[in-house]
C-alpha cells in the first residue's frame, strides 16, 4: 500500500517523498511533468502523470493508497480560491470512495477564521472536506515560512530593508518548510494517531518583524531595517513589482486578516508545535547566498 503525494516537486513535498523513500516506504506521486520528478522515480517513486484537479489522475494515484499527502499549490489565477477548494473536495471525495484511512494534509496559521483571510480563505473549506471523506485527518496549520523572505531578496540586497505591514510588535511564528516536511512524514509514517486533529507548526519561536530585521543583519552583515507600510502602499508595492491586482488584493486580504489577529495561531504553542530549525540557521544556508548573489549583481 503506497503513500501518495500530490505535490512532489515543492518546498515540502519533494523532501517529505525522500524521507518516505528512505524510510523504505511505497510512495506515489502526480505530476504532470515527469522529467521533473525523475531522480524521485529512480529513487523508487511511481508516478502518476496529470493532474491534480482531474479525477482520473486522483482515481489511478489512490487505488490500494494507505494515505494521502494533499497540499492546495498556491497557483497565480483568478479563481484560486474557487479552484482550490473544488481540488480539495474532489481529492476528498476520492479518498473516501478508495476507502483511504489516512490524510495529512497543509493548513495554516489563521484557517480556523475561514473566509476574509485571502489565500488562506480556502484552508477551512478543504479540512472540512477531508474530515467528512475519512477517519482519520491531521491538518498541518502551518506558521509564516521562512522561504517567504526569499521574495524580499532584491530589498535585503539593495536596500537593507524588510517591508510588511505587519504591527512592529505583533509577534507570529515562522516556521522553515523543511520541518514541515519532517513532521508531515513523522505523521505518515506513525499508524497510531487516529480521529481529526489540528496540529500546529510554529518553528522554533514566535518572533516579531524588527526582531526579524536585528537576526538578518547579524546573518548577512549588514544593517537590515524594518519598514512597516500600509495595506495600501503594500498593494502598491505588489502591482509595481508586477503581481496581477487578483493576487495583490487577496495578499492585502491576508495581512489585513493579521492586523486585527483573525491569522493568529489557534492552536497554542507546545512541544508538539515547536520545530527545531533557527531563523539564524535558515538565514546563513539558505537565504544569505541568495543576497550576496543579488547584492553582486
Amino acid at each position: 500500500m503506497s503513500i501518495v503525494i500530490n505535490t512532489p516537486n515543492g518546498n515540502i513535498g519533494r523532501p517529505l517523498v525522500e524521507k518516505l523513500l528512505k524510510a523504505g516506504r511505497q510512495v506515489t506521486v502526480i505530476s504532470r511533468t515527469p522529467e521533473k520528478v525523475a531522480d524521485l522515480m529512480k529513487q523508487g517513486a511511481k508516478l502518476v502523470q496529470g493532474s491534480i484537479d482531474e479525477q482520473a489522475t486522483l482515481d489511478a494515484a489512490l487505488v490500494g493508497a494507505e494515505a494521502l499527502f494533499w497540499l492546495s499549490p498556491p497557483a497565480i489565477r483568478p479563481d484560486f480560491q474557487d479552484w482550490a477548494k473544488a481540488n480539495g473536495r474532489l481529492a476528498a471525495e476520492r479518498v473516501k470512495a478508495h476507502g483511504v484511512k489516512r490524510v495529512v494534509l497543509i493548513s495554516s496559521i489563521g484557517a480556523q477564521t475561514g473566509p476574509g483571510t485571502g489565500p488562506v480563505s480556502v484552508m477551512k473549506p478543504v479540512e472540512e472536506a477531508f474530515q467528512a471523506a475519512a477517519p482519520n485527518v491531521v491538518s498541518l496549520r502551518a506558521g509564516f515560512f521562512m522561504e517567504n523572505l526569499l521574495r524580499d531578496v532584491q530589498s535585503l540586497a539593495k536596500a537593507g530593508a524588510l517591508f510588511s505591514a505587519y504591527p512592529e510588535t505583533k509577534a507570529f511564528p515562522m516556521v522553515a518548510t523543511a520541518d514541515i516536511a519532517a513532521k508531515a512524514a513523522e505523521l505518515l509514517l506513525d499508524p497510531s494517531w487516529t480521529g481529526h486533529r489540528y496540529v500546529g507548526v510554529h518553528g522554533p519561536k514566535d518572533v516579531t518583524y524588527p526582531e526579524v530585521a536585528s537576526i538578518l543583519t547579524q546573518v548577512l552583515g549588514q544593517p537590515v531595517k524594518y519598514v512597516r507600510v500600509g495595506l495600501e502602499d503594500l498593494r502598491n508595492g505588489m502591482l509595481g513589482a508586477g503581481m496581477p491586482a487578483f493576487a495583490a488584493d487577496t495578499f492585502v486580504e491576508m495581512y489585513g486578516a493579521a492586523q486585527d489577529g483573525r491569522m493568529d495561531p489557534a492552536e497554542p504553542r507546545s512541544k508538539e508545535t515547536t520545530t527545531p530549525t533557527t531563523l539564524e540557521q535558515f538565514a546563513s544556508t539558505v537565504l544569505k547566498p541568495v543576497v550576496e548573489r543579488a547584492r553582486a549583481s
